[in-house]
């Protein structure tokens, strides 16, 4: 098994390359989904947070109010750390699990947006990162999105910079480019990781 972590900038096209990859063969594995499985309604995970933040963080279906939590933990860093405390481990086992579940033969793909900023490139075989330039990033946020462009720029500037990124990745896959080349720049990646794979 070759296991490998994905990650780059908000707007830097990382769902993109990571649908292309799952289409070669990869086994996914998405950081972000399972952080909401892992609070959906019923789970514990739910309900330690509603016991940490109070039941004004559930929306009336019961489910959890995200904005509401967002504007809460955003504006106070001991209160995302309590967050953080409740929901990373429980994502960290669940994506154990998974990785767990997939053929030995497998290139498993952890697909981890914040995987620069907490210090996580140890725990892959490899990292690839994807890249494109901050004015790209913005334009896709803005016209892709929906956000306003200070919303986009602030989103960009809580992320780790280009140059942090850069430094851990073993491949960087550009995405300032059209989507035919896209393509086939991820083909290449995955003959690479195919034979790094047979090789391990």
């Amino acid at each position: 098994m070759l296991k490998v972590g994905l990650t780059g900038g908000i707007g830097a096209g990382k769902s993109e390359v990571s649908r292309l990859l799952v289409a070669c063969g990869a086994v996914l594995i998405d950081a972000d989904r399972i952080a909401r499985e892992v609070v959906a309604p019923g789970t514990p995970g739910l309900a330690a947070v509603v016991e940490a933040f109070g039941a004004e963080v559930l929306a009336a279906d019961g489910s959890l109010d995200r904005p509401k939590l967002g504007s809460i933990v955003f504006a106070d860093p001991e209160k995302l750390a309590v967050l953080n405390g409740i929901v990373h481990p429980l994502v960290g086992a669940r994506s154990r699990e998974l990785e767990e579940a997939a053929p030995e033969d497998a290139v498993v793909v952890h697909d981890v947006p914040l995987l620069t900023e907490n210090g996580l490139a140890a725990l892959y075989d490899l990292v690839i990162v994807v890249d494109a330039d901050p004015g790209t990033q913005l334009d896709r946020l803005v016209r892709l999105r929906g956000m306003t462009e200070d919303d986009a720029r602030a989103r960009m500037a809580a992320q780790a910079t280009r140059e942090e990124r850069r430094k851990i990745a073993d491949i960087v896959i550009d995405n300032d480019v059209p989507l035919p080349d896209l393509q086939a720049r991820v083909r290449e990646v995955w003959a690479d990781l195919a034979r790094r794979e047979r090789t391990e």
